[in-house]
């Protein structure tokens, strides 16, 4: 068979034993025939291996004159002949086909499927039907492998890229798009939430010198000589600052009287602390009595939250957290806040839902338009985070840097508003007006979830 750029169509029959015969003789007659068509550069028979139940293999390769005449033929002279084969052997054949390409017959092994190899439906081109997946039986390269992990990252008409460009420049596109079908040529809404929520979170909190401190080279200890040097600094800072109040003495600015001497020189700078009897022993009473908590100060509390929020409960959790600085605290806030806006997706989606009750769309497409706000959301999030830090890299000023967060964080507020319009089609007034009540109850919610998730993580380091 010569060398050609057009498509190679595959067609696998597995004939009982006892028509083997007849059936090569008809399908040579039909291998002869065929020639004739313009449509068919060329036609090749060959045996392959018996299938388990003892059938013969026999395969017809026909080689096409081009990508434009595939379905014709599949369609016409294909067709026909697995017809006319099926009518003449009825089930003592079984066929099945598929599409393929020149380079690709060095792949194909006589025990190879000819069905899809994923969910076992017939083959007509390069990808299943009913699935999806690539025709072909196994990966022949590492470069292959790589670009099935990679090739929506740099694969420009990528799924990855067709989503967040319009999710990041096109308002409420992404979701009119999706409610009007158009849906395999976007990512999935909540998967690319979970995605983009993932990597902002990675990016704002992820600390690689903490998580990874062992890759990374330890701090020098100082030198004798810059532990000298820092010493004689801090001197310095406390004779200029003694010098300084006895400038605002002399002045009469401060009195003599009401000062304690007590001047502190550390790494943290120069602390002067002015004496006032009365006011120490008040701060040393509130300091011990911070944390005692008694029956009181929850008697104004639901009797469910009292009894989940008892006094030695709440007196543990001002106790730890005091302890640490209140670090435990943060950290159980920031592990708690994903599925805290988790949760405020449904409940926006509910105020939505109220805010259009005439517009006859289910409850669930509500919850489509917040899952894109709120993926849109992150990655705006994640972009800015990342431009600070390359600012603060490259020498960027920062007022330029504040002015483009300020910048871009307007634009989260405006679009909000266009994706309303976008999706929901209404006018301006209106939508202001909804767009209004949306951004309170938007507040009321978040204070909210971010409360609960403050109380979840309070809990958590008491128990």
């Amino acid at each position: 068979m010569t060398s050609h750029s057009g498509p190679l169509y595959e067609v696998t029959f597995f004939v009982a034993p006892d028509s083997v015969e007849a059936f090569e003789q008809r399908i040579g007659e039909h291998a002869r025939a065929i020639l004739l068509d313009p449509a068919v550069e060329d036609c090749t028979l060959y045996p392959g291996n018996d299938d388990d139940e003892g059938r013969k293999r026999r395969v017809c390769l026909y080689a096409l004159s081009g990508d434009d005449v595939i379905d014709d033929f599949i369609d016409g002279p294909a067709g026909e002949l697995e017809a006319q084969l099926r009518a003449e052997f009825d089930d003592e054949i079984d066929v099945s086909a598929r599409v393929l390409r020149e380079d690709q017959i060095s792949e194909l092994i006589p025990e190879a499927s000819a069905n899809c190899l994923n969910c076992g439906s017939r083959l007509r081109g390069q990808y299943c039907g009913t699935c999806g997946q690539r025709s072909r039986s196994r990966l022949i390269s590492l470069w292959e492998l790589v670009s099935d992990a990679f090739g929506d990252l740099f694969e420009i008409d990528s799924r990855l890229w067709q989503t967040l460009i319009p999710l990041l420049v096109r308002p409420g596109r992404l979701t009119a798009d999706y409610l009007q079908g158009k849906r395999a040529r976007f990512m999935p809404p909540f998967r690319m939430y979970l995605v983009l929520s993932l990597l902002f979170f990675v990016v704002a909190f992820f600390d690689p010198r903490e998580e990874f401190s062992l890759l990374f080279e330890p701090q020098p200890e100082p030198t004798p000589e810059e532990v000298q040097q820092q010493a004689e600094d801090r001197e310095a800072a406390a004779a200029e600052a003694r010098a300084t109040i006895e400038e605002l003495v002399e002045e009469g600015v401060v009195d003599e009287e009401d000062l304690s001497g007590n001047l502190q020189v550390d790494e943290s700078g120069v602390r002067f602390t002015f004496d006032d009897d009365d006011d120490d022993e008040g701060e040393g009473e509130d300091s011990e009595s911070d944390c005692n908590v008694t029956e009181e100060d929850v008697a104004d509390l639901p009797e469910w939250l009292a009894r989940r929020m008892t006094p030695e409960r709440l007196q543990r959790v001002c106790e730890r957290t005091r302890l640490d600085d209140g670090k435990a605290l943060i950290e159980g806030v920031l592990d708690n806040i994903p599925a805290a806006l988790i949760i405020l997706l449904p409940l926006m989606a509910f105020v939505l839902k109220a805010l259009y009750p005439l517009s006859k769309r289910y409850y669930v497409e509500h919850l489509l338009f917040f899952v894109h706000f709120h993926a849109f959301f992150f990655l705006m999030l994640t972009l800015q985070i990342l431009f600070l830090r390359f600012s603060n890299w490259v020498g960027i000023p920062d007022a330029l840097s504040i002015l483009v967060t300020v910048v871009t964080s307007f634009y989260i507020a405006i679009y909000l508003f266009v994706a309303m319009r976008t999706v929901y089609g209404q006018g301006r007034f209106v939508t202001f007006l909804k767009y209004s009540v949306l951004l309170i109850a938007y507040l009321f919610g978040f204070t909210a979830t971010m409360l609960a998730a403050l109380a979840i993580a309070a809990f958590s380091i008491a128990a």
